[in-house]
C-alpha cells in the first residue's frame, strides 16, 4: 500500500480513537453540569429537564457518534456556560488569538534558534559552545508560565515596555495587538529556543566530523560557506521532526500563558469551562488541541519523507 495512504489511514484512526477516549473519560468524571448550572436548589424535574435539552438523557454511543459527526460539520453542541450560544461560535471567537500566539512563537523559535545553534557550533567545546549550553539549560529548567510572570514583571512593570494584561483586537489597533502579543509568544517561545538550539548544535557537530566538510575545507571554503551552504541543509532533515513537535506543543499548549498575560484565547476559555462543568466547550478544545499534535505530526512525517527520499517505509 502506498506510504502516503497508509499515513493517512493512521491519522483517522488516531483521531477517531482519541475522540472516543476523551469522549468517554468525560462521562466518568464526578459531578453533573446540569446540577452545576442550575445550583443545589434546582428540583430533580428541572434537572431532567435541564438534561433532556442537552441530549444527556440519551445513550452514551449515541451522543459520541452524534457529537464525533458534528466535528466535520462544526456543530459541537451548545455551551452549558454560555448557552445558548454554541459552542463553535464560543470557540471561533477565541480560536484567532490562539492562532496568532501560537504563530509569533514559532517565528521567533525558528528565527532565532537555527542561526543561533549554527554560531554556537562553529567551534565545538568553545566558550560559546559552554556558555549556551548553561543558558539553555537555565530556560528549559523554567516553566513558560513561571517566564511569563517575569517577562511580565521585568518587561512590563519595570521597563514599561507594555501593559500587563492588556489585550487590543487586532481590527482595532494592529501594530498594538502585535506588541500585546509579542511578549507573550516570546514567553511560550523561549523555552523552545533553548531546546531547539541544543539540538540544532548537536545535529551540526555530528555533520562536522562528515567526510564532505573536511573535503570542502581542503578545497579552500571558508567555514561560513561550509556551515550555511551545506552543514545546514544536512542537519535541518532531525531538526525538521524535533521542531514538528515543538510546534504541536506550543499550537496546543499555550494554556497557562493566555492565564498569565490575560489573553482572550482559548486557554482562559478552557480554564473557566473546566472550572464551569462546561464539558461540551471543553471536550471541543481537548478536541483543537489532539487535531493539531496529530496533524503536525502527520506533516511532519510526510516534510521528512518527501525531504529525504532515501528513507525506507521500514525506516519511517
Amino acid at each position: 500500500m502506498n506510504y502516503y495512504i497508509k499515513k493517512l489511514i493512521s491519522f483517522l484512526i488516531t483521531l477517531f480513537c482519541v475522540a472516543l477516549l476523551s469522549f468517554l473519560l468525560f462521562q466518568i468524571i464526578p459531578g453533573d453540569a446540569a446540577m452545576s448550572k442550575l445550583g443545589i436548589e434546582a428540583t430533580p424535574e428541572q434537572v431532567e429537564e435541564l438534561r433532556a435539552q442537552y441530549g444527556y438523557d440519551r445513550n452514551v454511543f449515541a451522543r459520541f457518534f452524534s457529537w464525533f459527526g458534528g466535528i466535520f460539520t462544526g456543530d459541537l453542541g451548545v455551551s452549558i456556560k454560555y448557552g445558548p450560544m454554541k459552542v463553535s461560535e464560543l470557540i471561533g471567537a477565541r480560536l484567532p488569538v490562539t492562532i496568532w500566539l501560537g504563530v509569533l512563537s514559532i517565528i521567533l523559535i525558528v528565527v532565532i534558534s537555527i542561526p543561533l545553534g549554527l554560531i554556537c557550533a562553529k567551534k565545538p567545546g568553545g566558550i560559546v559552545d559552554i556558555v549556551s549550553d548553561w543558558i539553555a539549560q537555565l530556560f528549559m529548567a523554567v516553566p513558560s508560565f513561571v517566564q511569563g510572570i517575569l517577562i511580565s514583571f521585568v518587561f512590563g512593570i519595570v521597563f514599561s515596555l507594555f501593559v500587563p494584561g492588556k489585550y487590543v483586537s487586532p481590527l482595532t489597533d494592529f501594530p498594538e495587538f502585535l506588541q500585546c502579543m509579542f511578549f507573550p509568544a516570546l514567553a511560550v517561545a523561549l523555552p523552545k529556543i533553548a531546546m531547539t538550539v541544543r539540538f540544532m548544535k548537536t545535529s551540526v557537530k555530528k555533520e562536522l566530523k562528515c567526510d564532505y566538510v573536511r573535503t570542502a575545507k581542503a578545497k579552500g571554503c571558508s567555514v561560513n560557506r561550509i556551515m550555511w551552504k551545506h552543514v545546514l541543509k544536512n542537519s535541518m532533515l532531525p531538526v525538521i521532526t524535533f521542531i514538528g513537535l515543538i510546534v504541536a506543543e506550543v499550537m496546543a499548549g499555550s494554556i497557562m500563558i493566555e492565564k498569565v498575560f490575560n489573553l482572550p484565547g482559548m486557554g482562559l476559555l478552557l480554564v473557566n469551562s473546566i472550572s464551569n462543568r462546561d464539558y461540551p466547550v471543553v471536550q471541543a478544545i481537548v478536541m483543537y488541541i489532539a487535531l493539531i499534535v496529530i496533524t503536525v505530526n502527520f506533516l511532519v512525517d510526510i516534510a521528512y519523507r518527501l525531504l529525504d527520499p532515501r528513507q525506507t517505509e521500514e525506516g519511517l
